[in-house]
């Protein structure tokens, strides 16, 4: 594959189309914060006279090929002041830029309009990109900053609720998200339970959402991309910052290894609630620990080399009778090579280890599982021209899949030793992407991605009849698991099932003026791993498994259109995207499933269809005191499983049926207002349709027992769910040239007390003996207040 691709390369290097018959030189190099040495990504390099610019990439490094002659550039990046130099390109030019942290007041920082015309211009749609610092500003609940549930606020992203984790793009499931963090896999974001985020608000410097028109270098699923990265650490001299909060609190160190060549950061963040439980005689723990680490060095202009990790852990305990934890383990070597001013390039090597941990006392046994996974990728961006620039590589991956394993505590257990099958897979992926702009007004970006996924051998494999491990009983009108009519047994490198896909992507910008466009994208994508989940929201419990013999991996098909338009030289900006998607081979569970410590995953599982589609509406005000965003969502999301043969049923009687996640209208209003250098306010409104469920609609008597008869699948919807919150931040002393700096910041979770319906159980009254739902709501009006510091 590494042989393709270099040929691949060479033809594009000799290809006549490319060859430029005036003279032109290339000026490139990095853009890095002056008081950090760290990179910079998506900063603006502008060429006003030339009406043309370009952007730093994930690593801070920038191409721009021009004609001979004497240029004044502009570089601007939000927060930071803008630079003007003046370069003479006579020929190829390594120049390296320093941006110094802005000290105006926000309505004095400004965005030229040249910059306002690239973005424009850009063919890429449907991403999101937060700043960390917008993040720090929202009120959360207790106090915790957290990156998911901020996320959530932007139009297409919901949660499931709260205390839910996992989050929701475009009627997707949670599971359909690719998270990475450093180029690596997260397989679970969440804390205690969807408290809180796996991600540390201190060591995070870039996060982008993809939720369509996805780049041909993310695959892998089929609903959005969050690409997380990194600080790399202060290369010049040692700083510590943190916060102290009421149940949890974070500290980070980061400096240099040798200035100006290398630096490391180390970030830790730990609850401690659980502390205080004993001073209530109880006897039960909940907290979570996490720690960020990253080590970066310079090797010379040409060759970077990084190494970051993450480890987290969660543990939840009651008494002796019940422990759990879980957590995620990620490592990554990166280099970065500079082959020539054109050609950059990204090599890593990638663990990722996703644990799960359950001991149950009052029975006697241990349970564990878990996926790992090895990735290669090797990535190149080729920046031929100013008018046309290319993204191709390769990317290869391993997993291995441990259903479950259990092992008995003692020698008085009960339980014998029973260990679920392991499960094996090889991915792998070649891709291309083009951006090329056309004419000043007309841009596009394609491009493809191929995907080979091989099943590995693993030690037993049911066999069924007619290769159906699920059969219809036609007497009764349900389906049931088949019997096995014998086992496989394969080697390691045997191949079980084999399946290969072609992923295009494209994407269009047409400049109507200089403040207004109007964009389109599509996009299919190959999703091979598959959560076994029946819940509205993934739990530490749920397996991931991979597409085999009897499950297909997903399809899906998206295309979107967009309007985009700026006012007032940028202060505010309007964004409208409608969409629609359509997903094959969505699992679907047969009524009854059983998915815990399953050895047969197949007998329960049907291969489905989902859809959906809606309108997004996004207005922001992006400068001034007053600062935030309106957003509002109108979608539709739905799944439907026929029947196989015409005398099937299927599920749900074959119709179409509501998602767990389907939210009819999603409105969320985000403000921020700096009163002055000491006091800042903000606050969010959140409104939501409620969450679809299945209600008992009847029910019936055998023997002395009451049954209840339920109604069509997610038929039923939880009240809407709405709330308000508020924050209050106050620095002390703004002004002070002391190396230490504080900050307090006050915060309100659901300011009215919204009692909130996580979900409605049914049961009978002991008391009355009558019928009777209990709503269930976690969160009131929560105070919160953390102190957060620097040095």
């Amino acid at each position: 594959m590494i042989q393709v691709l270099k040929r691949l390369r060479y033809l594009i290097l000799i290809c006549p189309l490319f060859i430029v018959a005036q003279e032109n030189y290339t000026l490139s190099g990095s853009i890095v914060d002056n008081l950090s040495n760290e990179t910079l990504i998506g900063v603006n390099v502008i060429i006003p006279s030339q009406q043309t610019g370009t952007v730093t990439n994930e690593y801070g490094f920038y191409s721009i090929t021009l004609p001979a002659g004497t240029y004044k550039i502009q570089i601007s990046y939000l927060g930071f002041q803008t630079l003007t130099e003046t370069i003479v390109l006579n020929q190829n030019l390594t120049q390296n830029f320093k941006l110094n942290e802005a000290t105006e007041s926000l309505e004095e920082v400004v965005v030229t309009q040249d910059i306002e015309k690239l973005n424009i211009k850009k063919p890429q749609m449907s991403v999101n990109s937060l700043s960390i610092k917008t993040i720090k500003s929202m009120p959360v609940v207790l106090g915790e900053v957290d990156v998911i549930k901020s996320i959530t606020l932007l139009p297409g992203v919901t949660n499931a609720g709260e205390g839910a984790s996992g989050f929701n793009v475009r009627g997707g499931a949670a599971d359909q998200n690719l998270i990475l963090l450093d180029e690596a896999t997260i397989f679970n974001s969440s804390h205690l339970f969807g408290f809180f985020s796996v991600f540390n608000p201190d060591a995070i410097k870039d996060i982008k959402l993809y939720k369509g028109g996805i780049p041909a270098k993310y695959g892998g699923r089929v609903s959005s991309v969050l690409d997380i990265y990194q600080k790399e650490g202060n290369s010049k001299s040692f700083h510590m910052n943190g916060g102290i909060g009421l149940i949890s609190s974070r500290l980070l160190a980061e400096g240099p290894l040798k200035k100006d060549k290398g630096s490391f950061l180390i970030g830790g963040r730990s609850s401690y609630a659980h502390l205080f439980l004993p001073l209530f005689d109880l006897d039960n723990i909940a907290y979570f620990y996490d720690l960020n680490t990253k080590l970066s060095y310079n090797i010379n202009n040409n060759n970077s080399v990084y190494l970051s990790g993450y480890f987290g852990r969660d543990v939840f305990k009651i008494s002796d009778s019940f422990e759990n934890s879980f957590g995620n383990a990620v490592l990554n070597f990166r280099w970065n090579h500079l082959y020539s001013k054109k050609l950059f390039s990204n090599l890593s090597l990638i663990y990722s280890d996703y644990y799960y941990g359950l001991q149950l006392g009052f029975v006697g046994f241990d349970w564990v599982s878990g996926i790992r996974n090895f990735n290669l990728k090797y990535d190149f961006k080729h920046y031929i021209n100013n008018n046309f620039k290319l993204e191709y590589g390769l990317n290869s991956m391993y997993y291995k899949f441990n259903p479950g394993d259990i092992e008995p505590i003692n020698e008085a257990s009960g339980i014998n030793s029973f260990k679920l099958i392991d499960k094996y897979a090889f991915e792998n992926a070649i891709y291309l992407d083009a951006e090329h702009k056309l004419s000043d007004k007309f841009s596009i970006s394609y491009g493809a991605r191929f995907s080979v996924f091989h099943r590995m051998g693993q030690d037993e494999l049911n066999q069924y009849e007619n290769d159906n491990p699920v059969i219809f009983n036609e007497a009764i009108g349900i389906y049931q698991k088949a019997e096995p009519i014998g086992t496989e047994t394969y080697n390691r490198s045997d191949v079980i099932s084999a399946f290969a896909n072609l992923e295009p992507r494209l994407a269009m910008a047409y400049q109507l003026n200089q403040s207004s466009s109007l964009k389109a994208s599509y996009n299919r994508m190959s999703q091979y791993l598959h959560l076994l989940s029946n819940t509205s929201s993934p739990t530490p419990l749920d397996v991931w498994t991979p597409s085999g013999k009897y499950i297909k991996p997903q399809l899906l098909d998206q295309i979107a259109l967009g309007y985009f338009k700026t006012y007032n030289n940028n202060h505010y900006s309007l964004e409208i995207e409608t969409f629609y998607k359509t997903i094959q081979n969505r699992i679907d569970y047969i009524d009854g499933a059983d998915l815990i410590a399953n050895n047969a995953i197949e007998q329960v599982i049907l291969n489905g269809e989902a859809r959906a589609y809606g309108l997004e509406f996004l207005f922001k005000k992006n400068e001034g005191k007053f600062t935030g965003w309106l957003a509002y969502t109108l979608s539709k999301s739905e799944q439907r499983t026929p029947g196989r043969t015409p005398v099937e049923t299927g599920i749900n009687h074959g119709n179409w049926y509501n998602t767990a996640h389907d939210k009819t209208h999603d409105i969320s209003v985000t403000a921020s207002y700096q009163l002055s250098k000491k006091w800042s306010f903000s606050s969010n409104f959140i409104f939501q349709t409620g969450q679809p469920s299945t209600f008992p609609n009847g029910q019936y008597q055998y023997n002395d027992i009451i049954i209840p008869n339920y109604e069509a699948r997610n038929s039923s919807r939880l009240p809407a769910y709405h709330r308000l919150d508020v924050a209050v931040n106050y620095r002390p002393k703004p002004n002070t040239t002391k190396a230490f700096k504080g900050e307090w910041v006050f915060g309100l979770y659901n300011l009215y007390n919204r009692k909130n319906v996580a979900s409605i159980s049914f049961g009978e009254n002991r008391n009355t003996g009558d019928n009777e739902a209990t709503r269930l709501s976690i969160f009131g009006i929560v105070p919160s207040f953390s102190y957060n510091f620097k040095f």
